[in-house]
């Protein structure tokens, strides 16, 4: 945090607050903004052909530009002439090879377009949840059009960009050293409430519970942790808001576990719609009313490298490939998350590419002693109303840890249980340790991590198995 800012009173914070999301909003909502969400809001009810046809030509564009341009893709073979859209995009993709994030780690001046001059570059933020943070750019035009899929669906639910909202996200906005509330901290020009996810201490939430039921929105935003550790605050304290107070939850930035969804929506009295994307630019898929994860494919191309099929669906890690960001464009690019693509159309009637789930990275996986990787562990939370929030961590092939937050429910049986649905899904060869804490702790991001394995990277893509 800014010492100057640190050291400023509260109103002068907000007043800062404020100045910030000013020009923050001057870079996405722009006349970009504008044309774009029109467009899209137009395109989402259209044919699937048309939408091919537009992706096809945006992925033409960005070879092409890439080939000119871009260092690391000049030796890339030009796009696919085949007529039919569908086998021009999966004949051009298949001549590219994937691209992983190591490499881009190391060479990322590489992937700088020549043609983009560096006043037209703005530094694109990354939190570096699992690494080092990785050096991004993008023009402010990119930008803005990332955030026209985000808009795009909170507009099919209500929201709208000028509406007061309440955003619980990793920002570092009231000093460590505050121990009583205001825990929260205004942008009057967005009509932004931010609350920091770094002082959601026990004896703090009351406080958080009751700016929530204080404070105008006409939504919620934020990480799916910490908006769940509200939640639970409303709902121990018998203060749920009334429903329909809000249009919705919009989560991102982690992945969203079934019991805090649960949870979530019974104490805001509104449904959560998650959004997915990334800081690369390179990836955005919105959340409908049936739950399925819809890809803006004006946007983006997603990928899957199968290493589960059914006639429904089909799951592995992510190949994601940005089709407007010229000044740093990412091809298959192994993001390092696993999906589960639907093969079947979504009810909702929306044409397209959809995700059943977005399932968390490849490092959230618990590797067994026979070999296998197991991930979407958060199932075995569901039931147990004796933990209010658990993280599983595996530092060695053979153990790990659990550490769980204990509700007023928890007793002697329950540690029993907990370990009984564990080992309905990793087995008996595996130690598993419980251990009752008082709160998880967040990455430095403020982040939540439901798995975390310290055995190494347990998979690219291809080796997942």
């Amino acid at each position: 945090m800014n010492p100057v800012y640190e050291a400023l009173p509260v109103f002068a914070q907000n007043v800062a607050n404020s100045v910030a999301g000013y020009w923050v909003a001057r870079t996405r909502f722009s006349e970009e903004f504008d044309r774009t969400l029109a467009a899209w809001e137009s395109s989402v009810s259209g044919p699937l052909l048309h939408l091919r046809a537009e992706q096809r030509e945006r992925l033409d564009h960005i070879v092409r530009h890439a080939r000119e341009h871009v260092p690391f893709y000049r030796g890339v073979p030009p796009p696919s002439q085949k007529y039919d859209p569908d086998e021009a995009i999966s004949t051009t993709l298949a001549s590219i090879r994937p691209l992983d994030k190591a490499v881009y780690r190391e060479r990322w001046r590489e992937f700088l377009a020549a043609n983009v001059p560096a006043h037209r570059r703005v530094r694109v933020s990354t939190s570096g949840t699992t690494g080092t943070a990785l050096r991004l750019f993008a023009t402010p035009e990119r930008i803005a059009e990332s955030f026209a899929g985000v808009w795009r669906q909170r507009r099919a639910f209500g929201a709208n960009v000028e509406d007061p909202n309440l955003t619980f996200n990793g920002r570092m906005i009231v000093p460590f050293r505050q121990q009583r509330p205001p825990f929260w901290r205004r942008n009057a020009y967005a009509g932004q409430t931010l609350f920091s996810v770094y002082h959601m201490s026990p004896a703090n939430m009351p406080a958080y519970v009751d700016a929530v039921h204080d404070t105008p929105a006409r939504y919620a935003q934020g990480y799916p942790s910490a908006l769940h550790l509200v939640a639970r605050a409303m709902l121990a304290a018998g203060r749920p808001l009334p429903k329909g107070r809000l249009v919705a939850v919009f989560t991102s930035s982690e992945s969203l576990l079934e019991f805090q969804r649960d949870v979530i929506e019974e104490a805001f009295g509104a449904p959560v719609r998650d959004h997915y994307a990334c800081s690369e630019l390179a990836v955005s898929m919105g959340a409908c009313a049936q739950g399925r994860l819809h890809v803006d494919m004006e946007y983006c191309i997603v990928e899957v490298e199968p290493i589960e099929e059914t006639e429904q669906w089909v799951r592995g890690p992510l190949l994601v490939t940005g089709l407007g960001n010229e000044a740093l464009p990412f091809l298959r690019y192994r993001i390092g998350d696993v999906g589960t693509r639907a093969k079947t159309p979504c009810p909702c009637g929306r044409p397209g590419d959809s995700f059943l789930a977005i399932e968390g990275r490849i490092e959230d996986y618990v590797a067994t002693p026979d070999g296998r990787l197991i991930g979407r562990l958060d199932h075995v939370f569901k039931q147990q109303t004796s933990v209010a929030e658990a993280q599983i961590v595996q530092d060695r092939p053979d153990r790990i840890r659990v550490f769980a937050v204990p509700s007023r429910d928890w007793h002697e049986a329950s540690e029993r249980a907990l370990i009984q649905e564990i080992r309905k899904r990793l087995g008996d060869e595996i130690e598993i340790a419980v251990e009752c804490v008082d709160a998880i702790p967040r990455e430095p991001n403020g982040k939540f991590r439901a798995v975390k394995s310290y055995l190494g990277n347990l998979g690219s893509g291809r080796t997942l198995m």
